[in-house]
């Protein structure tokens, strides 16, 4: 027998026909000898219902009174549900968050949960009920006698969330989390119709399609998962289809104090085996990266990280790394491909070079996401250690540094060691980092794109002529996380220019297009006061993904996403690359087009083997 947690969302419960229906499939698992606590969101449109009284009201509702109006939603459905379930003859009981004894910050609309007390839900569930719990709410934890015990809410995707953080202190077998689609596909099936069902992702896959947008998941509820070691299957509410599983390695014995708000990092890996090779001047129009990629794919040359900068007038600076057993042959490779570049007329030169003097250092952990300053903090201690970052490359569970020693300075591993040690203080770890510690396994067998991803809601800030010298990023970036902007890929160029005698960069990123004027008041604002050149915005941005652990073990996955933008016409603005994920910015209009292209170019409208996916 198992404990199982069963989260339905408000489509699920939104009828009392409905409601009838989770009744009969709680009943049937309980059937089954399982132990059940069903987590439901409020009925259908409740929530947006409650919102636009509250906007009838008053155009400036308090956080607090939102969250004690906004909570009775649940209310009713947890009533509902434990009376259908009544009817049909299985004992249940109705919790609030607070009667769960689900404890979070004293932080409305937004709180993470710090611990939950499961001694009333066992004795319930001891003694033969369901339990039914009010997703998305909880209680703050009573620190103070302003904050005591007031209600609180856990925002967007939050019943998910609730479901994911039950599951993990009760100690269940998995959790289930019921919706109205037959689980995660390949890609938004509003852009693409052929999308497939995925059988199963892992957690890290999934960590990085919910933060591009597949709404199915929210990240919290996967971070936790991922934390935890928490098995999850996403299944329609509709039929008996089996869904989509997304798998967590095991974990040890984690502590459930601060269950969301544990540390953000939980590893640093390094390796001093890099090459760094830049290729500056290059021209800027579609084909250029597919066809410089696709050069080395063909070679057999694996490459780990690629930035490609903002272009600087009809230009644009692309970097890469590679292991540096293959330097030799990239070397050979790169000359041949700047001269294949160079532009015609007076447009400029095709510039490379190769620096085998470098290492990468990167944090990793599920608890980046949604916290503004981590990335920050990681530059403001390498900067502190005297290191200077020469590539940036992020994603949603990794920040990647290409950094290598200056004149006079130590040798390489001594630099790591020095780099490794202040993040290991910095982030509280532990645990010894190692030596290029495998972030996943080079396994053949794993689809190298399981899924394509397209963030339309995002702007892209240019701080051009930032002085090249260690902090300068964690300056721009811990500004920015004052004001609780997020920023997601981060862009520091390779050409140096000088200016006043001191040498510069450029630094971009992507943010979120609802921050984009707040933060370029601030940057417009340290610009002015630290002699930076101009503050460029691009609001006309999309960013299309592409996300697969088997990236690792296949040379050219990089490519062919380029190709296949390139057979469209479509120009790279930037790029930026993880593990797992492939990552460029395009302009909005053509964002559907891209998936549409990318999706068709790794065949994800039929599954592996032409195997059924529900059947997997």
């Amino acid at each position: 027998m198992a404990l199982i947690v069963q989260k339905f969302g408000g489509t699920s419960v939104g009828s009392v026909d409905r409601i009838k229906a989770v009744a009969q499939r709680v009943q049937a698992t309980v059937a089954e000898g399982h132990s059940v606590v069903v987590v439901v969101s409020a009925m259908g449109k409740t929530t947006d219902t409650l919102v636009a009284l509250a906007d009838e009201i008053t155009d400036n509702p308090s956080r607090r009174e939102m969250d004690m109006l906004l909570s009775t939603g649940e209310q009713v459905s947890i009533a509902l549900v434990s009376m259908a379930l009544q009817e049909l003859g299985q004992p249940a009981v109705s919790m609030t968050g607070a009667q769960i004894g689900i404890s979070t910050e004293a932080a409305h609309s937004r709180a993470r949960i710090l611990k939950i007390k499961t001694e009333r839900l066992k004795r319930c569930l001891d003694g033969g009920n369901v339990v039914v719990a009010a997703g998305f709410q909880g209680i703050s934890s009573g620190d103070d006698s302003i904050n005591e015990f007031e209600i609180t809410t856990l925002g967007r995707g939050g019943s998910d969330t609730s479901a994911v953080a039950l599951a993990v202190a009760l100690g269940g077998d998995h959790c289930e989390i019921y919706t109205d689609v037959p689980g995660i596909l390949s890609t938004d099936p509003r852009i693409v119709p052929e999308a497939q069902l995925m059988a199963a992702v892992t957690s890290d896959e999934m960590l990085e399609l919910a933060s591009l947008g597949a709404s199915v998941l929210h990240p919290r509820a996967v971070e936790i998962a991922r934390n935890y070691g928490m098995s999850l299957v996403v299944r329609s509410s509709w039929t008996d289809d089996p869904g989509t599983w997304v798998r967590s390695a095991a974990v040890g014995n984690r502590s459930l104090e601060n269950l969301e708000i544990s540390r953000a990092v939980d590893a640093i890996r390094y390796d001093i085996h890099q090459a760094q090779v830049n290729l500056l001047h290059v021209p800027d129009r579609p084909g250029i990266a597919a066809q410089i990629f696709g050069e080395l794919a063909n070679a057999g040359v694996s490459v780990d990280q690629i930035v490609q900068s903002i272009h600087a007038g009809n230009t644009n600076d692309i970097a890469f790394t590679v292991r540096e057993p293959m330097a030799d042959q990239t070397q050979v490779l790169t000359e041949s491909l700047a001269a294949a570049l160079q532009p015609k007329g007076n447009d400029g030169c095709v510039v490379w070079s190769a620096d085998r003097s470098v290492a990468e250092v990167s944090i990793c952990g599920a608890g980046m996401i949604g916290r503004p300053g981590v990335a920050a903090k990681m530059f403001a201690t390498l900067a502190a250690a005297g290191v200077n970052i020469e590539i940036i490359s992020t994603s949603e569970v990794q920040v990647g540094c290409i950094i290598g020693p200056t004149s006079g300075e130590t040798d390489l591993q001594e630099l790591c060691d020095r780099a490794v040690a202040a993040l290991k203080k910095a982030f509280d770890l532990e645990d010894p980092a190692q030596d290029t510690p495998p972030l996943l396994e080079d396994d053949p067998n794993l689809a190298p794109v399981c899924g394509v991803a397209l963030d339309a809601k995002q702007s892209q800030i240019a701080i051009r002529q930032v002085p090249d010298r260690p902090g300068m990023a964690a300056q721009v970036f811990e500004k920015l996380a004052e004001d609780g902007i997020s920023v997601d890929m981060i862009i520091q160029s390779q050409r140096r220019e000088t200016k006043d005698g001191v040498p510069t960069r450029d630094i971009a990123f992507t943010l979120a297009e609802s921050d984009v004027d707040t933060a370029t008041q601030r940057l417009r604002g340290m610009a002015t006061e630290e002699g930076w050149g101009a503050i460029a915005v691009s609001r006309e941005i999309a960013k299309v993904s592409i996300v697969g652990m088997g990236m690792a073990a296949r040379p050219g996955v990089a490519a062919q996403m380029f190709q296949a933008l390139a057979d469209r016409g479509i120009n790279i603005h930037t790029i930026t690359t993880s593990a797992i994920k492939v990552s460029c910015v395009i302009g909005r209009d053509r964002g559907k087009e891209a998936v549409k292209a990318i999706h068709d170019k790794f065949g994800l409208e039929q599954p592996p083997g032409g195997a059924d996916p529900t059947n997997t």
